[in-house]
């Protein structure tokens, strides 16, 4: 699918807390490096991070504000920043993608007559009036994206007042990145390294790929592993590998300590974030997304479907559009241990082949509905579709 051009001359502003890794910042990169190919002046309004020196290098600009502020005044401030920096480059349209800086962006392009798109990245909670009031703010622009159907069905049931205005962009994945054919085996070693796995290890690796933090479901995995029973499973005990940094401090500490007690000091992992995750994906045998709380993509399992790696995960959120039952891998119930258990020992004992027969299916579905270039084309086509009802300010002359 190709992507359609941007209007000539077009300036774009992407508004973003910070650009460290992470499922909304990749996105945010992604399209500031789409939008710089097909010829627009891209920019993105961050606190900065981890990720600066991509972003320049895929042809994008930085602007640097501390658009990770949350207190009234700094969030006013903000609003002062962001205008002056639309009128300063002539900004056409103004692309918000959190909460945090996101009735900074409404307040600056109200004021400077630009049009506002927001994204729903995540599903956020609404216990009280105040909170509902707070997460509304992504929907006061002039047109909200939902990153996944299931995303849609949220914002729909939360602000109902939004659906002439939302659009559903499934978030789309590098499959040219992250290609099995792409990733040579040296590459597979030294993943296997950095995770901890020595060269004559022959035991079957799981991979959870994601923040060390309770609903992600990593001390669950630790519990199921100790129900496993070796006379169950046809080859070796499997290793478990949680790769990820700590949402909070210790909590490494803490799963360590767990697989300890359970007996299970010698089968568990705990590297750290890792580096080069499409060969990540192709080192583990199976990988895993036991989360307890529904995600509004799930970025790490679409990434091991397009590395071809068999897939478990809860079935909840908009996972359930991303692994096909019994096409691509499986999903289980979340929090279920018996089941998934039994998920666990059906996967583990299934011949390699028909893992990697899984696999394949799973990359086949991944390229066709959640590629990159299918959401960098989607979100283009919006783009245009806001740029040609809105009324452009005096000066401004953006041409097909």
């Amino acid at each position: 699918m190709a992507s359609p051009d941007l209007p000539k001359g077009m300036v774009l502003l992407q508004v973003t807390p910070r650009l460290e890794a992470g499922g909304v910042e990749q996105v945010t990169l992604d399209i500031a490096r789409a939008a710089a190919r097909a010829g627009a002046t891209s920019l993105v309004a961050s606190a900065g991070g981890g990720m600066e020196r991509d972003l320049l290098r895929g042809g994008a600009r930085l602007a640097r504000l501390p658009l990770n502020a949350k207190d009234p005044i700094r969030l006013a401030l903000n609003a002062l920043r962001l205008w002056r920096l639309i009128r300063r480059e002539r900004v056409d349209l103004v692309h918000v993608r959190s909460r945090a800086p996101a009735l900074s962006a409404l307040l600056a392009c109200r004021a400077a007559r630009v049009p506002l798109v927001a994204t729903y990245h995540g599903i956020y909670a609404a216990g009280s009036t105040p909170k509902r009031l707070y997460n509304r703010v992504m929907t006061k622009g002039c047109a909200v994206i939902a990153n996944s159907q299931f995303t849609r069905d949220h914002v729909l049931a939360e602000h109902p007042a939004a659906a002439t205005r939302l659009h559903v962009v499934p978030e789309g994945i590098d499959v040219a990145r992250f290609d099995p054919a792409a990733v040579p085996m040296s590459r597979v070693l030294d993943a296997r390294r950095a995770m901890g796995l020595a060269e004559d290890v022959s035991a079957p690796v799981i991979l959870i790929a994601a923040r060390l933090t309770g609903w992600k479901g990593q001390a669950f995995m630790i519990e199921t592993l100790a129900r496993l029973s070796p006379d169950r499973l046809i080859g070796e005990p499997p290793v478990l590998v949680l790769a990820g940094s700590e949402e909070r401090a210790g909590e490494a500490r803490r799963l360590a300590d767990l697989a300890e007690r359970l007996g299970l000091g010698a089968w568990v992992r705990l590297p750290g974030p890792l580096e080069d995750m499409p060969a990540a994906y192709l080192a583990a045998d199976l990988v895993v997304a036991p989360s307890t709380a529904p995600e509004s993509f799930g970025r790490g399992v679409a990434e091991a479907g397009a590395m071809g790696a068999a897939v478990i995960a809860s079935d909840l959120g908009a996972v359930t559009e991303t692994v096909r039952p019994g096409v691509t891998g499986w999903l289980v119930p979340p929090g279920d241990a018996e089941a998934w258990t039994q998920a666990l020992i059906t996967a583990l004992n299934l011949p390699r082949e028909t893992r990697a027969r899984l696999g394949q299916a799973a990359r086949t579905h991944i390229a066709a509905n959640h590629s990159l270039e299918r959401m960098v084309a989607a979100s283009f086509t919006l783009y245009r579709q806001v740029l040609e009802t809105w009324p452009h300010p005096p000066g401004r002359n953006l041409t097909a």
